[in-house]
């Protein structure tokens, strides 16, 4: 009965419930305060005890989003959010664990880091906020900054390749891959809950607006006159049709895709469609990379969501049966064992 007195009250819990008593201080317009509204109107949908909620952050202006939220948090070291969020999840499985990180925390310093999470496959789930910019420190250029960009550290323009961390997450090994907009609260919403919901490692890449230092970055997916033609809503089963009279569509050539127009010509029965649970990730690392293509349409919502085992669970089932045959092990005996020294 206290049991399920407990639930009784969890499943009660609302937004207001998840609001700190620290004032949010992000610049005024920024769209950290969407994400974070989002994120509160979310947890208290996922029916989890307030306590097993655990957000980890690192260095950036999204590493602020664990003192905003009432739940446990960590604001860590530049870049170490995936490790700190492994180790925790290693040791208590039981914690429902988030990574909050910027496009320069995570894809910078903590790339090595969000790759072998993505391996590995642990049950964390990672929102990268992606403002092409690190902020924080006042408008340098960062490693999803496009070529071309200006900014604080390249006066004349960036000259490098930016990543793409859609196709990362993919290649990397994540189990769910989706990408979403600030902008767009009913979208942001609905793909942050199914990220919270998948078991295995989800990532989800928030096009996030800095309206101070890289304002209009993505002007062609907002402004209501333009995004029409140059958003693409990905849904499972369904053809990729878009426009703002939903009037074209892609197709597959063989090697790449195309846009068609289906206004009369194309039925809808014929077009390929979006199959998030596919085994293989190819079409979706092809979908990604249209996001760099200016003539072409960007894909936001889930890319991939398929069942893997997690390696917290696998941890388990490995300890568990070296015990059954070994036995509980002695540490201390674990230390004086092998090859030892004695240093006078």
């Amino acid at each position: 009965m206290a049991g399920e007195s407990n639930r009784t009250k969890h499943m009660q819990l609302a937004p207001d419930d998840f609001t700190s008593g620290q004032e949010p201080r992000w610049c005024p317009g920024c769209g950290n305060y969407s994400i974070l509204a989002q994120m509160k109107k979310v947890l208290p949908e996922l029916g989890i005890p307030k306590e097993r909620f655990v957000f980890v952050s690192g260095i950036g202006c999204s590493g602020r989003f664990s003192y905003y939220i009432d739940t446990y948090g960590v604001h860590c070291i530049h870049g170490r959010a995936p490790a700190f969020a492994t180790g925790i999840k290693l040791v208590a499985p039981h914690l429902k664990v988030f990574v909050i990180t910027g496009d320069g925390d995570c894809l910078s310093i903590g790339g090595n880091h969000f790759i072998h999470l993505c391996r590995r496959n642990v049950d964390v789930t990672i929102i990268l906020f992606n403002n092409h910019v690190y902020a924080l420190t006042k408008g340098q250029y960062s490693p999803t900054s496009g070529r071309g960009k200006v900014t604080k550290s390249s006066p004349y323009g960036v000259i490098g390749n930016p990543f793409n961390s859609v196709r990362l997450a993919l290649a990397a090994g994540a189990s769910f891959v989706a990408r979403t907009i600030d902008k767009f609260p009913e979208h942001l919403a609905e793909i942050l809950k199914r990220a919270a919901e998948h078991k295995g490692t989800s990532f989800v890449e928030v096009y996030q607006n800095c309206n101070i230092f890289s304002n209009g970055d993505y002007l062609r997916l907002m402004d209501t006159g333009k995004r029409g033609d140059n958003l693409l809503f990905l849904k499972h089963k369904e053809p990729y049709i878009f426009g703002k009279n939903s009037d074209k569509a892609l197709d597959w050539t063989g090697d790449d895709f195309k846009v068609v127009n289906i206004s009369g010509r194309k039925k809808q029965k014929e077009l390929i469609t979006h199959d998030e649970c596919a085994g293989h990730p190819a079409m979706e690392f092809m979908l990604a990379s249209l996001s760099e293509d200016q003539s072409m349409p960007t894909p936001v919502g889930v890319f991939r969501d398929i069942k893997n085992d997690t390696y917290e669970d696998m941890l388990k089932k490995q300890i568990d049966s070296v015990e059954k045959k070994k036995g509980k092990g002695n540490l201390e005996q674990l230390f004086n064992s092998g090859n030892t020294w004695v240093v006078e």
